[in-house]
Parts: structure tokens; sequence; C-alpha cells
């Protein structure tokens, strides 16, 4: 009984922090875009800290290690087309420059890239390690099925200081200095499509470990009459 109502009550303190993440969460990805926080916190620090941090970066695609990431969203089926930055910083930061649909081949993802210096406003994300739950990713048939930045560095030759997050780019636009058709034709990925969704099912724990502690409780009752009838 004891054990249940500590549970009870632990869920509801969890409850009440999933409720204050929320509101962070929630501030920060309508917060007017910060810079990118500095390596050394996020190499330090526990990246979680920062993440849907909504920032700005500036600097330069490298369109030719561009890569699909395979992505399922509200359009549908298909990738995030991933790229790297060379940023003014002097770091390389993954973006995901947005949703291109099924079927849609790397030179397609590498062409829409824009030339000269780009600034995207987005949310930072930890990178995604390994895989999916259901798929590992397989660098050597260059199938991802997670957003593994480092994986990622290491297939395509990205070396020089990559930072351990990625961004989910918003809006992504060329800055005054960026060349002479500097836009690419042909289809572009679709950004913005970022899902913020925390599971919230603490209060109906909650009630579940009250309910079996109730229903402890009364069970402990039952016996403790039943065996003071059968000592008379």
């Amino acid at each position: 009984m004891c054990l249940f109502a500590g549970l009870g009550f632990w869920q509801v303190q969890r409850l009440h922090w999933k409720h204050d993440l929320i509101a962070r969460v929630d501030a920060r990805i309508h917060a007017t875009p910060v810079d990118m926080p500095s390596p050394d916190r996020l190499q330090n620090v526990d990246t979680t800290t920062f993440e849907y941090l909504r920032v700005e970066a500036t600097g330069t695609y490298r369109a030719e290690a561009s890569a699909l990431v395979r992505a399922a969203t509200e359009l549908g089926t298909g990738y995030w087309a991933m790229t790297p930055m060379d940023t003014d910083q002097g770091e390389t930061l993954w973006i995901n420059r947005g949703f291109l649909p099924a079927g849609t081949g790397l030179s397609t993802a590498r062409a829409s890239v824009p030339l000269g210096k780009v600034t995207v406003i987005g949310l930072l994300r930890p990178s995604e390690p390994d895989g999916s739950l259901l798929q590992a990713n397989r660098p050597a048939d260059d199938r991802w099925y997670s957003r593994d930045v480092m994986a990622l560095s290491d297939a395509r030759a990205v070396q020089e200081s990559v930072l351990p997050v990625f961004v989910d780019a918003q809006s992504e636009r060329l800055t005054a200095s960026a060349p002479a058709r500097a836009t690419p034709a042909g289809p572009k990925p679709v950004p913005g499509l970022t899902v913020v969704n925390f599971p919230d099912n603490h209060l109906g724990y909650a009630i579940t470990w009250f309910a079996l502690a109730l229903m402890s409780a009364g069970a402990i009752v039952l016996v403790w009459r039943r065996a003071g009838r059968r000592a008379e």
C-alpha cells in the first residue's frame, strides 16, 4: 500500500515537472532567435539542455556533403535533407534544411543547396546516434534512419570542429554578400516541420497507483476483519 501511494505521489511530481518542461519548450520555440551556444558549452553540457532553443547561424553550406535521412511527416514519408554548414565562428554545424518527398534523389537534394553565405533560423536539436528504434543506420550503404551528426560527418569526411547538435531549419535566407544567381532552381526542402511532442500520461499513472493503494488498504482491512472473526 505504501509503495503504491509513494509511486502515486512520484507521478504527481513528474506531472508538475512535465508541465514546466512543456511551458519552457513552448517559450523557446517562439522566442527571438539567439546566437548558437559556444562549442565548449555544447561539448561539456548535456545537449538536451539546449533542445528546441531557437537559434540563428550564418555560414556557407557544403552541398556535396549533403545526405538524405528517412523521415515521416505530416506531408508523408520521405527524407530530411541534411547539409553541413561552415559557420562564421569556424565550426561545422549540420542543418536539417527540411523535408523532401519519397523518391527524391541525393543529386536533387544537393542541387537545392544555395550558394554563398546563408543565414538559418531554426531549432537546436541533439544528435540522434545509431539509428531509429526499428532500423540502424547503414553508412556503408548510405542509408540513414536518424540524424546522427557524427556518423554523417565520418561518412562525408567532414571532420573540422563538428558540433554535436543539428538545427531544424525554420527559415533560410541568402545574405547580402551571396553571389548572383545563388538561389538554385528545382525542388526545395520544406522547412519548419519539427514535431514537438512530450507524452503527458503522469496524471493517469498517478490515479492508477492511488487506486491500487486504496485497493490494497481495503484488502488489508478485509483480511484483518476476517482474522478477527476467526479469533472469536
